[in-house]
């Protein structure tokens, strides 16, 4: 595993502008903030500031946030109508039961997940719940999940249910079955839906009588690894994030080569910015530390060819800086295995000892360490 090191650059501009601030010669601030400093904000007469305090940096999230959603359309209220779930299909999974359901995201939008709950999950033996998002797979979706359909796709949610958690697995718009109008919807990107479609499958274990309550955790890949992080960005009841083969930055990805972000599934937007990478309104080292102090897990594997294992360390590097403010440094951690695109058995196993960490270990007798591994 690679040392995680500090940039020295953001400690250098963060002594200049502390200089300054006590000269009272703050720089006015850019139209866009520098996405691998984030120890400076936007001050009020729109002069550049050092953070010095997290009410500090709370000033620079809101600006990213804001810059999110010019990118991937406003984020507004959350419908918080009935969910009316509906059971299409229930398994008998030995340790637990597996179900294929639908819910009711908001008027007009019924999205298929898997639920997965323990047997022995009870309102006397509640469990903590999952949040598990699926990789590209316009065949399966979610099913990817439940069971092992594809070499490299791993069954994260049938894993953490033989490990005693309650498991919801949401289909990502315009993947598997699941194809909402976005347009008719209102929606700018695909990447916005899924975000809100996330939270209301949050809303659906939360009312469960055998999940906990204390917030969630949320695990995916690729696809499903910058999924977790967006909506986590957005959502305050995931304590803890799992991010597998799921980023780099926008100007790494693919040497500069955007379009694979821009399909109508993910964010249009992003394509306006082809030829001017450096302008893009929110980059993940920002993402990162908008997670912060939150848990956060990264699987980055060395030869993965969709994501620059390098990159992910570059952004890693800059938002480490947000967790040091916080004073839980520790709890951003990236693990590169030498494989391709792929989350293998140790770096899954780490990812669900810190889920456990967070939520509790449900008293079960089946642990993933007990089973075969990969390959």
């Amino acid at each position: 595993m690679r040392a995680l090191v500090s940039s020295v650059l953001p400690g250098l501009v963060l002594v200049i502008l502390a200089i300054g601030a006590a000269q009272g010669a703050e720089l006015p601030a850019p139209e866009r903030l520098p996405r691998t400093n984030l120890m400076v904000f936007r001050g009020e007469d729109n002069r550049l500031k050092p953070v010095l305090t997290t009410n500090d940096w709370l000033r620079r999230r809101g600006e990213i946030l804001k810059g999110m959603e010019k990118i991937m359309g406003p984020m507004g209220a959350m419908y918080r109508g009935p969910l009316e779930p509906e059971t299409i299909e229930e398994k008998d999974m030995g340790e637990y039961r597996q179900r294929l359901i639908t819910y009711v995201s908001e008027p007009g939008s019924r999205v298929p997940a898997y639920l997965l709950i323990p047997k022995g999950a009870s309102a006397n033996d509640r469990r903590g719940a999952v949040l598990v998002l699926h990789s590209t797979d316009q065949e399966y979706g979610p099913r990817v999940t439940v069971e092992q359909v594809r070499t490299n796709y791993r069954a994260f949610a049938r894993e953490l249910a033989q490990r005693g958690f309650v498991v919801i697995a949401p289909a990502y718009p315009h993947q598997g079955s699941y194809a909402p109008d976005l347009k008719a919807l209102g929606y700018r990107s695909g990447t916005i839906k899924a975000i809100r479609d996330n939270a209301r499958a949050i809303d659906l274990v939360e009312k469960m009588v055998e999940v906990k309550s204390g917030g969630v955790a949320a695990l995916g890949h690729s696809l499903g690894g910058h999924n977790a992080i967006y909506t986590a960005v957005w959502e305050p009841r995931i304590k803890a994030v799992v991010s597998s083969c799921g980023f780099d930055s926008f100007s790494a990805y693919q040497k500069g080569d955007i379009r694979g972000w821009t399909s109508e599934r993910y964010m249009p937007a992003l394509l306006e910015y082809q030829s001017k990478l450096g302008e893009v309104p929110f980059d993940f080292h920002e993402l990162l530390g908008a997670l912060a102090p939150r848990r956060v897990f990264i699987n980055a594997p060395l030869q993965d060819s969709n994501f620059n294992s390098e990159s992910v360390d570059e952004v890693v590097s800059s938002a480490i800086a947000i967790y040091r403010l916080h004073g839980v440094e520790g709890n951003l951690k990236v693990a590169h295995p030498d494989c391709g695109h792929d989350f293998p058995s140790r770096e899954r196993e780490t990812a669900y000892e810190l889920i456990e960490t967070v939520l509790g270990k449900p008293a079960v007798p089946s642990r993933m360490s007990d089973t075969k591994k990969d390959g």
